[in-house]
């Protein structure tokens, strides 16, 4: 699934203009991650918001779940931005409620989907071991 989720209101978000890193740190198999964010490739996928974490995941081949397709309908691509929070857009009211029903919820918490850095400094990502979807189809 890809695409917006109709009932929501828009995120405002400001794409990068110049190269920057995203450090993914993946706690369910201990493995870090540097990716240089080309703002010219974006978006790299056809899900969440062009520019997201869970967007630029896609062209790191990080996988991060997200069973509503990146739509801001459900929780399950959660992630912790540990730095560089300040560069990403605010997080929006729908965001916010989505982000009430995950589990192990931070100051630091953001939906994937919907967080969208600017590009103004290297953000780094943790991505909790517990936020798997246990329900998943074969490769």
């Amino acid at each position: 699934m890809a695409g917006v989720n109709p009932y929501i209101k828009a995120a405002k978000t400001e794409l990068p203009v110049k190269k920057f890193t995203i450090t993914f740190n993946i706690e369910e198999t201990k493995e870090v991650k540097v990716f240089e964010v080309d703002p010219a490739k974006l978006p790299y996928g056809r899900t969440g918001l062009e520019g997201s974490i869970l967007d630029i995941a896609y062209g790191a081949n990080v996988e991060i779940d997200h069973s509503c397709g990146g739509v801001c309908a459900c929780a399950t691509c959660h992630v912790q931005i540990t730095k560089g929070l300040e560069s990403c857009n605010k997080a929006t009211e729908d965001e916010e409620d989505m982000l009430d029903t995950a589990r192990g919820l931070t100051t630091e918490s953001r939906l994937g989907c919907q967080c969208v850095p600017n590009g103004t400094q290297d953000v780094v990502v943790t991505i909790p071991a517990w936020n798997k979807n246990m329900v998943k189809e074969g490769h």
